[in-house]
């Protein structure tokens, strides 16, 4: 009897070492694959980063810094800069930033603070529709619908009521003929407001409603609740959702290409007909015979690559900035 307790107690003292070993085994092998996951991510980007450095090297090695600041593209005289390509590609986002962000912010609002529980639902699926539509479709769109109706109406009501004033009336002149930077930019607007609207809605909606209950029993207007409670508690995801359309800005090809022109030049008035990166790519990518010409080509994309990057870092640094200013957290 004696002998089947004492081993009894044997195996009860053995068990816990067993155990902790066997869960440190566990957690290094866990901690050795996430790792190699997060490894793998960085050296997918770093092998992306000199698979373009190495492809764009003949362009270049013949033009230099230059490359970047020269307002020419020529494939006839092997002559190529990349600045009107980011000239549009900037102008097109920005424009799309413009329009995009204030009407997203009222989709969102209205979904989360003012619409009807019978509508939420419908408008919501479809806010998110609009996203899954394919971007060739938004250029079809924007070529055989929005480009004719744009210039018959709108571009020359632009050029009467904005044409002449200081400053900005050079951006509306020119002739309306439907297709231009400010074109590819309306067009950008309306492919980018689903998603900064669905992200805005999202973060709208996990505020807790105690606070904006109580702001409400204060006597606050809708409008003040959101300025002083909701915008406050979201900043950081608004931030996030802004970023995410102006990426999709940045990257967008297909509906770029059918509206923007497609001339490699750089005009004051945003009627005329422009470039962007990205249709730069689509539009010359498979005539490009040349080792310098499509060297030239690469060497956007990677200008491309590197303007992705410079956002997200920025919108890291702007979202880092903002969590010191709200304090320690407890």
């Amino acid at each position: 009897m004696f002998t089947i307790a004492h081993k009894a107690m044997n195996v009860a003292n053995r068990a816990p070492a067993r155990h902790g070993a066997s869960a440190r085994w566990q957690d290094a092998l866990f901690r050795g694959v996430t790792l190699l996951f997060a490894a793998l991510v960085f050296g997918l980007l770093l092998s992306i980063i000199i698979a373009l450095g190495y492809a764009a090297y003949p362009a270049l090695q013949k033009f230099g810094p230059g490359f970047f600041v020269t307002n020419v593209w020529n494939p006839v005289t092997s002559e190529f800069g990349a600045l009107a390509p980011i000239y549009g590609t900037l102008m097109t986002s920005i424009i799309a930033l413009l329009i995009g962000v204030p009407v997203s912010f009222g989709i969102a609002l209205f979904l989360t603070e003012m619409c009807p529980v019978a509508l939420k639902r419908p408008l919501g699926t479809a806010v998110e529709l609009l996203a899954a539509i394919p971007s060739i479709i938004y250029g079809m769109w924007g070529l055989f619908i929005f480009a004719p109706f744009f210039a018959d109406h709108v571009q020359p009501l632009l050029q009467r009521l904005l044409g002449d004033i200081w400053i900005i009336g050079p951006l509306f002149r020119g002739a309306p003929t439907g297709l231009g930077v400010l074109t590819a930019g309306v067009i950008l607007a309306v492919m980018v407001i689903p998603f900064i609207a669905a992200v805005m809605r999202d973060v709208f909606e996990i505020v807790p409603p105690v606070l904006k209950e109580s702001a409400y029993g204060l006597g606050c207007t809708t409008w003040e609740v959101v300025r002083n409670v909701v915008l406050p508690y979201t900043r950081i995801g608004v931030i996030g959702g802004i970023m995410l359309g102006l990426g999709r800005a940045l990257g967008e090809t297909m509906a770029v290409t059918f509206v923007i022109g497609n001339a490699y030049r750089i005009r004051a008035s945003l009627f005329e007909p422009g470039n962007s990166i990205a249709s730069a790519l689509a539009n010359e990518f498979n005539e490009a015979a040349d080792p310098v010409h499509r060297g030239s080509l690469i060497a956007l994309g990677l200008v491309l690559f590197v303007l992705t990057l410079i956002v997200l870092a920025a919108s890291r640094m702007l979202v880092a900035r903002l969590t010191r200013g709200e304090g320690a957290q407890t």
